[in-house]
């Protein structure tokens, strides 16, 4: 009786042995796993570029680093690019570019701030034509010579004034100008056959914008300007701005254009009403949100806040 008391005992330490044997092994097959998978992710953000491709379709696609949006557009004439960033983030696309074997047609700037044009010196020995607004040259040459360290620039060698137009391929490609916004001089660049329009900083997506006075920025006849853009393009266009905030597209339809055109007369009237209760402007800078934009978030109201100030109490 004793001996089968023990061969029991010793039977369910087996089981128990047996049992807990193959739970430790489970535990260390799944913690293999899950180690491998988490080093396996960190390797994937480790290589991942900080430079974003992304295709609209089989021949436009945006590019993403820092600064302004690039566009680009794929033509057996050649490809045309829709502005540069910065001459780093410019050589990451320009690797890219060299893979379709297809020759850099046309550089375009949709104005003259370094975010979109100081790259323009990385297509210096791609392509001998740049393209902008005649005041976005202007702006841009102003800007260098007031420099203490001027910067080796590749400046535009071709402006337009109100309209520019070109084939490439089966594309046409249109430049509008509608007047003083962000700047004296952005254009709209417009792919007719694909009814895509790169706006540039004519549209910040949920971004508190930078309003350039000092190169003939007006956030009235930004307004308009917009107005325009709403009735020139169609329901179907789309539309890639240079900037958005994080979690928002650079890419839209006409309610991108048509909420960020609310933002400007939200802020506008906000200013005037506030000029008109004898508020100073350092008290109108405590603002923390544009009434009736709350969406818009992040840094940079106070820019927006001078600017309608400035504009609205100029004599």
């Amino acid at each position: 009786m004793i001996y089968l008391m023990e061969i029991f005992i010793f039977i369910k330490l087996l089981k128990s042995f047996v049992m807990h044997r193959r739970t430790f092994i489970q535990s260390a097959v799944f913690a293999t796993a899950a180690f491998t998978g988490i080093h396996k992710a960190f390797s994937m953000l480790k290589d991942d570029p900080a430079w974003k491709i992304r295709m609209l379709n089989s021949d436009v696609g945006i590019f993403l680093e820092k600064g302004g949006t690039i566009m680009f557009h794929l033509s057996p004439d050649g490809i045309t690019v829709i502005d540069a960033q910065f001459p780093d983030s410019a050589a990451h696309l320009i690797t890219e570019l060299k893979k379709k074997n297809i020759p850099v047609g046309l550089l375009i700037n949709t104005h003259h701030h370094a975010d979109h044009t100081s790259g323009n010196i990385a297509f210096k020995d791609l392509t001998n034509r740049v393209l902008a607004h005649e005041n976005s040259l202007a702006n841009q040459r102003r800007v260098a010579a007031g420099q203490k360290d001027p910067q080796v620039q590749y400046f535009p060698n071709q402006t337009f004034k109100e309209l520019w137009s070109e084939k490439s391929g089966k594309e046409t490609i249109s430049l509008h100008y509608y007047g003083a916004a962000h700047t004296n001089g952005d254009a709209v660049i417009h792919l007719e056959k694909n009814n895509i329009a790169h706006v540039g900083d004519l549209v910040f997506n949920r971004r508190h914008p930078y309003i350039d006075r000092s190169a003939g920025a007006n956030i009235q006849s930004w307004i308009d300007v917009l107005e325009n853009i709403k009735k020139r393009y169609n329901d179907k266009t789309t539309f890639v701005c240079g900037h958005s905030n994080n979690g928002f597209d650079v890419v839209g339809n006409k309610e991108m254009i048509k909420d960020f055109q609310s933002y400007l007369i939200n802020a506008l009237a906000f200013v005037k009403e506030q000029i008109a209760s004898k508020k100073s402007l350092d008290e109108i800078l405590k603002t923390s949100s544009i009434p009736g934009s709350p969406e818009w978030e992040g840094e940079g109201i106070e820019r927006t806040l001078k600017a309608a100030y400035e504009e609205l109490t100029e004599v």
